[in-house]
């Protein structure tokens, strides 16, 4: 389906940015643009792959003019630009508001005058019941998104999807370079709650979700894959152990915003989900703005279905969180395998 085509990432200079063009400079796709307002990344990508396929936009989702500027002729777009850090965002919640909510507002307007084939967005599992600010601002995102879509309607030219996936290990300002970088210095590992759990996904993981969500969407769809997760203690012992490392755990109590588990799915979207094997697909709520359908057309069975969430998928042990661990290129080079 990229043959031939144009693809537009937003926030590409990030690691999902870096996964897909792993994934797509070699096949048969014309041109990949990389949008972000971070020159410095542009310069270093830039350097690093010098490829002609790849072309950068310097912008901010925020201003739609610079947005306007990369979009014509594009047929496919990845919307990866956000604020993810909880702790930034909870101090400068309104940034997290400008980038993560009217900055969707921008690329998919944008993508929808310009005539774009497949919108997916990218969202976070904080966004299922929200407790901070980054995941309050990502589920209002989700919100625009599918009320976009669903003004579109089925039959539209442009077809915007979200996506939603846990932790993707290894990404920029996630905890395994941190517990990585402590335990190569000697350091104690900081953990702030050796019982929490989080899902557990590859950058491939997300991309294939991704690419999921481009080949079976319909507008308004939610797509989640499936995930194991592990415990933050498991994960640090799996860590020591693959680096051979006696380092000490220190706990340092739960920071700013921090779930004890997260949820990919709630209950109420389960009870409407399709389970596609690999996948959870979630279609939009399509009621219209007729009140009486929402205090008269009630779902039952909505009390007797569980959210799925890190509790209670699949838990990973140490054995399998290390074999997981080592599908990553950061630990495969320090491990020099």
């Amino acid at each position: 389906m990229f043959k031939n085509k144009v693809l537009f990432i937003t926030g590409g200079t990030g690691s999902f940015g870096n996964a897909v063009l792993n994934r797509f400079l070699d096949t048969e796709i014309k041109e990949i643009r990389i949008f972000s307002r971070d020159e410095k990344k542009q310069d270093d990508m830039r350097h690093q792959i010098q490829n002609p396929k790849v072309k950068f936009y310097i912008g901010d989702v925020r201003d739609k003019r610079s947005v306007d500027g990369a979009m014509a002729g594009v047929d496919y777009v990845f919307h990866a630009a956000a604020l993810k850090q909880v702790p930034s965002c909870e101090f400068f919640p309104i940034q997290a508001v400008r980038t993560n909510v009217f900055g969707t507002e921008n690329v998919l307007d944008s993508a929808i005058q310009h005539g774009v084939k497949n919108v997916v967005v990218l969202s976070t599992d904080k966004a299922a019941y929200p407790i901070n600010a980054m995941g309050i601002s990502k589920a209002m995102m989700e919100k625009v998104a599918i009320a976009k879509a669903r003004q579109l309607g089925d039959d539209a030219s442009t077809t915007i999807c979200c996506t939603r996936y846990g932790n993707v290990m290894a990404s920029r300002g996630s905890v395994i370079p941190l517990w990585i970088d402590q335990i190569q210095a000697g350091k104690d590992i900081t953990i702030t709650d050796p019982n929490m759990t989080r899902f557990m996904m590859t950058l491939d993981d997300a991309v294939d979700l991704v690419i999921y969500a481009f080949l079976h969407g319909k507008n308004g769809d939610l797509f989640v894959q499936k995930a194991p997760a592990a415990t933050l203690d498991v994960l640090a012992e799996a860590l020591k152990q693959l680096y051979h490392a006696d380092t000490e755990v220190k706990v340092i109590g739960t920071r700013h915003g921090e779930k004890l588990y997260e949820t990919l799915v709630t209950r109420e979207e389960m009870a409407k989900s399709e389970d596609m094997g690999n996948y959870f697909r979630i279609p939009a709520d399509n009621r219209d703005l007729n009140y009486d359908k929402y205090f008269v057309e009630g779902q039952e069975e909505i009390a007797q279905i569980d959210d799925y969430h890190s509790h209670n998928t699949a838990r990973l042990d140490v054995e399998g969180m290390k074999a997981l661990l080592l599908k990553l290129d950061l630990i495969r080079y320090d491990l020099k395998l």
